[in-house]
């Protein structure tokens, strides 16, 4: 069986491992962290966005215990894992620090046989691909991709709604904007931060913020003319993305609605793309696993090919879902 490490327990270690053994994809066998077990298992155990984990979770001698589960649990201050003697076949590495291809290469030089970065990469040179599931994930060739990235939560969900209207009416150029839950890149309270518009209470502003999102597009789709930005707004999580383009040809909201639908219901989407076919407020997707889904009754056309298309998506629930597939698929590769 693979053996895959996750290091990093932050949100997003933590419920990639949620969404692990949720859905029997894997267990991993060691994860990584700065801080202690016995910090880590509660956090893991209650949750303040999706509640009490079904299973029982507790520290032991030789690690971290959820359910019949014992982990291995390394703290990363006593230095390096020497990936080759666990026999660590992917790190799936959810620290944020990946993004270079050193600091994804230094997995490789333990002995990892692989590592699936759970952010962008800086540049298509800091990793072998960028893959997202439903998109290109077809493309991963186990002999030449030994680093991946899988981009960022808006990345994912965004990139079902472009490849559905490219494959329907094609895109000439677009611009998205996403309205994002706050994040722990944020402060709680006024305080100076490096983005000065961070400095200001994460839970009490809409702020402003750029979106990595339009660069790792572009690595998946060279062609592609999209740029977009970002509004971090007073939601624990659970996020829309809005894309407005013009696309090559005539077109109506029905026709661009059917599209979805169909594209969600059978196709390399399916799992990934959902639809709501009713109007509703972003309590109703959190917890949801799919990466992206199209708000069909915000869909509009203007002029016939200024169309704009609205997607919601637990930055969270979906993201982790997905890492937790292409880990197990990249592991047993």
């Amino acid at each position: 069986m693979s053996k895959i490490a996750v290091v990093g327990f932050g949100r997003i270690g933590r419920s990639t491992v949620k969404a692990g053994l949720s859905s029997k994809l894997f267990t991993p066998s060691v994860i990584v962290d700065i801080v202690g077990a016995e910090s880590m298992a509660p956090l893991f155990e209650f949750d303040s966005n999706y509640g009490r984990w079904q299973d029982p979770v507790h520290v032991a001698a030789d690690g971290l215990v959820i359910g019949d589960a014992t982990i291995t649990w390394i703290d990363a201050r006593n230095g390096a894992p020497d990936w080759k003697a666990l026999g660590i076949d992917l790190v799936l590495d959810c620290t944020g620090r990946a993004t270079t291809r050193a600091g994804a290469q230094a997995h490789l030089d333990a002995g990892a046989r692989r590592v699936l970065v759970s952010a962008p990469s800086k540049t298509l040179d800091d990793c072998d691909a960028v893959l997202l599931p439903g998109i290109n994930l077809d493309a991963y060739d186990p002999a030449r991709h030994h680093i991946v990235s899988m981009a960022s939560c808006t990345t994912n969900a965004i990139a079902p709604v472009i490849k559905v209207l490219r494959d329907t009416v094609g895109i000439r150029d677009g611009f998205f904007t996403t309205v994002h839950a706050y994040t722990n890149t944020q402060s709680l309270t006024d305080q100076p931060m490096k983005d000065r518009r961070d400095s200001w209470a994460a839970a009490e502003n809409i702020i402003p913020s750029s979106s990595g999102a339009a660069k790792a597009l572009g690595f998946v789709w060279p062609d592609l003319k999209v740029t977009g930005k970002a509004y971090r707004v007073p939601v624990r999580t659970g996020s829309i993305v809005e894309l407005t383009a013009r696309v090559e040809r005539q077109t109506t909201p029905a026709e661009l609605n059917d599209a979805f639908v169909a594209a969600a219901a059978d196709g390399p989407l399916t799992g990934i793309l959902g639809v709501l076919h009713e109007g509703w407020a972003s309590s109703r997707i959190v917890g949801d696993t799919k990466s992206s889904i199209v708000d069909l009754p915000l869909t509009s056309v203007s002029g016939g090919d200024l169309v704009t298309v609205a997607a919601w998506y637990d930055n969270e629930a979906g993201y982790a879902m997905r890492l937790a597939e292409t880990a197990a698929l990249l592991a047993a590769g």
